[in-house]
């Protein structure tokens, strides 16, 4: 961090607005956002993008590691491994959607309305937060108790069932939005 901080007070770090705080300067903040929207990533996950990166050399500074030789360089690598965990994570979300849909489908098979009910449902899990969905789906897809749950991820049984209440009220609630059930 110390190399940061003196680095910055050289007006080599900071961006020009006195932060001298920030790992990345304004050519290397565009050049991450640059390597970000290259590699797919929308334009309105950017920032976050951007904020992952500073987070990553940040947290090498505290653990007392030196900062990169090449920040700008680090920092592009570090940008474009992100752009493909975004990706690996999108197509897992769009995978478990179509899984979910064919299960479904293959459940009850009656024609246009299941289908239509399984997209809906797909979609709804896709908008709920990846804790609520993961839940969600051990429980009612994996039908898993509530126990193995809570112990698979290390969490209180409490914290699960709270999980799940919300979860299934948010489906509920966009499944009748959208006039699916």
């Amino acid at each position: 961090m110390a190399v940061l901080r003196g680095r910055a007070r050289r007006g080599q770090g900071g961006d020009g607005r006195g932060d001298v705080g920030d790992p990345l300067d304004a050519a290397q903040e565009r050049r991450v956002r640059a390597v970000l929207a290259l590699g797919g990533v929308p334009q309105a996950d950017l920032p976050d993008g951007v904020q992952q990166v500073r987070l990553r050399l940040l947290e090498r500074a505290a653990s007392g590691r030196e900062a990169p030789r090449d920040v700008s360089a680090w920092a592009a690598v570090v940008a474009s491994n992100l752009a493909m965990d975004w990706h690996r994570a999108k197509r897992r979300q769009e995978r478990i959607g179509e899984r979910l849909a064919s299960l479904r489908q293959l459940e009850h098979p009656s024609g246009e309305d299941t289908s239509l009910l399984s997209l809906a449902v797909a979609q709804g899990l896709d908008e709920l937060p990846d804790a609520q969905r993961q839940v969600l789906v051990l429980r009612f897809y994996a039908d898993l108790p509530v126990r193995s749950i809570a112990e698979e991820l290390g969490v209180p049984e409490g914290t699960v069932k709270s999980r799940l209440h919300t979860a299934v009220r948010a489906l509920r609630a966009r499944l009748h939005e959208d006039e699916v059930v």
